[in-house]
């Protein structure tokens, strides 16, 4: 069974930090690029990040240039969002998202988590 488990969410103050952690389990982790989404209270989902298998390409939303860092960590299945200087509009609902091949050259497997909570409030 495919799985992907977002933790590391809360409740933080205003310019502080936070660290989202996804876990896969059920595919082949290294083959796949890793992505972070988000969505606000609402709104629409919103691309955060992406980071290719070997960590060789690192992608950014302009407006997160700088605050969010991703990562991740092919042995233990595992990619994190680094997320400093925090803002009340970061608040939402964090999702880990992975693309990667699929059974023939043409398809490709898309796995969703089902997401963390950020509130980013005083």
């Amino acid at each position: 069974e495919v799985q992907l488990v977002e933790s590391g969410g809360g409740l933080v103050q205003p310019g502080r930090s936070l660290t989202l952690s996804c876990t896969a389990s059920g595919f082949d982790f290294g083959d796949y690029a890793m992505s972070w989404i988000r969505q606000a209270p609402g709104k629409g989902l919103e691309w955060i990040s992406s980071i290719s298998w070997n960590s060789g390409s690192k992608y950014y939303a302009e407006s997160m240039k700088g605050r969010f860092s991703i990562s991740r960590d092919n042995a233990n299945n595992t990619v994190f969002l680094q997320m400093n200087s925090l803002k009340p509009e970061d608040t939402g609902v964090y999702y880990c998202n992975a693309i990667g091949p699929g059974k023939s050259e043409t398809s490709v497997n898309v796995y969703w988590g089902q997401g963390t909570q950020v509130t980013v409030s005083s």
